[in-house]
């Protein structure tokens, strides 16, 4: 098994002088024979070892036990040890989670701040075939895709299972040889927990009445899974770039003509992705969401579907805006603006090509200045020969997106659109020959943020914000 095991290790290049190991050592079969297998590669590679044992504090007397057995296996075999105590129990109440989802949260804490206060390279734990099998049927059940049916990798970034190609009774196995004690955790062979439930019944029911060899096969499949769902997720990466656009308030919108050019067998991956990546978490996001999302791609335009998070999926012109879901009643800060007038003179000669900042014809304007979203009349003039367009329409016409509407700023002489902030300036206000005095709105929150707002006199007694 030793031999196994190191040739795993150089296999996947986990492990190099350089390194130093931050083991997680819970007193059990699995972690004592980590412990001790990397103390022997370790004498022939040269790197670096410590452990980390976490106390739940779920089990009284008995998880005092194990916390001393690894103590004092540790200070035998000369392994720098660190405990640490923590209540699981009140961590599930406090996050929301059931107790061995916040158990597996505190360890993973737990390894990687040992890992970056002692400059640790990589995190060994004792997962194993029988751990991989479980992981498998737990993530089919719960319904899972490509990646979760690849089980659990043998290394990810700093985490590293070196054990992982060993079934649980060479294990065991290797310890009765050697006359090496370990601790048994109780809980185990209870049915507390999913993970016993699969264990003690379905993964034995399995090697017992179908296949004795159940546990390699689902194993080695998983590998097979796991290569084929890393190219898949590359793919889904590529299309996922091509099909997305992320706008400046944080939403995600789903271009729904680049969608469709996806191939069919990577699109609920794409929608998957997406949701997750505008959610900020990949928990929850289940294929329930994944379908609502692209039964909503061929709804028409303004329908809607909440998701978790807060999220809100809507069906726009482009496809489908993901973004957190306004609550009732929420105000909308309000960006600054800025407004002078100045004459026109030969100092002026050059006006401002700026998108957030423009020039009007002062003489023109009829009433105060006002800055403010549409309102029921509005329209905006859209050529040099006059003609108006309503608003609305023009919104259509550009293709804006419903749901953006009414939050698009806009600069109002009356009914009269000076300027759609952000997207265009009405032919009607342009500055010409005749010109003398200039009108200049800025807008502070666009690309050029910065400055003072302002109110000041027009020729109805000032331009002002509403």
């Amino acid at each position: 098994m030793y031999r196994e095991v190191r040739e795993y290790i150089r296999t996947w290049q986990m492990l190099g002088r350089e390194d130093k190991v931050i083991a997680g050592i819970s007193g059990g079969a699995d972690s004592i024979c980590l412990l001790f297998i990397l103390i022997k590669i370790k004498e022939e590679m040269g790197f670096e070892l410590a452990a980390v044992h976490i106390h739940h504090g779920l089990r009284g007397e008995t998880a005092d036990r194990d916390e001393e057995y690894v103590r004092s296996v540790c200070e035998s075999e000369n392994v720098e040890l660190f405990v640490y105590h923590k209540d699981v129990k009140q961590y599930a109440k406090e996050h929301g989670l059931t107790e061995e989802e916040a158990g597996r949260e505190v360890r993973r804490g737990c390894f990687m701040e040992v890992m970056e206060e002692q400059n640790g390279t990589c995190i060994a734990t004792a997962h194993h075939r029988n751990d991989n099998a479980e992981t498998v049927l737990w993530n089919l059940c719960r319904g899972t895709g490509l990646k979760g049916m690849g089980g659990i990798s043998p290394k990810n970034g700093v985490w590293i299972r070196p054990l992982l190609n060993q079934e649980r009774t060479d294990i065991e196995s290797y310890l009765k040889k050697r006359g090496i004690s370990y601790c048994t955790d109780e809980t185990n062979l209870q049915d507390c927990y999913t993970r016993n439930r699969i264990r003690n019944h379905v993964l034995t029911y399995l090697e017992e009445n179908i296949n004795e060899k159940s546990v390699v096969h689902i194993t080695e499949c998983a590998t097979k899974l796991r290569k084929l769902g890393e190219y898949i997720e590359e793919e889904t990466t590529r299309y996922r770039k091509r099909c997305t656009e992320k706008r400046e308030d944080g939403t995600i919108v789903i271009v729904k003509k680049q969608y469709e050019l996806a191939p069919d067998a990577l699109k609920a991956e794409i929608v998957h992705e997406i949701i997750c990546e505008a959610a900020g978490r990949k928990k929850d996001i289940e294929e329930i969401h994944v379908k609502t999302v692209q039964e909503l791609m061929r709804r028409q335009v303004g329908r809607k579907a909440d998701l978790p998070y807060g999220l809100e999926a809507v069906r726009n012109y482009e496809g489908i805006c993901l973004g957190k879901k306004k609550k009732a009643g929420q105000r909308e800060e309000k960006p600054l603006f800025r407004m002078r007038i100045f004459e026109k003179s030969k100092e002026y000669i050059t006006f401002s090509q700026k998108n957030y900042t423009k020039w009007f014809d002062y003489a023109i304007i009829s009433n105060t200045v006002k800055i403010r979203h549409r309102k029921p009349g509005d329209y905006i003039v859209i050529d040099k020969e006059g003609r108006k367009q309503k608003l609305k329409q023009y919104f259509i016409n550009a293709k804006i997106p419903r749901e953006s509407r009414d939050s698009i700023w806009l600069a109002a002489d009356g009914n009269e659109i000076m300027w759609i902030i952000g997207y265009r300036q009405s032919q009607a206000y342009q500055i010409t020959d005749s010109t003398k005095q200039i009108l200049e709105i800025s807008f502070y929150g666009g690309e050029d943020d910065g400055g003072d707002n302002k109110s000041i006199g027009s020729r109805s007694g000032g331009c002002k914000e509403d």
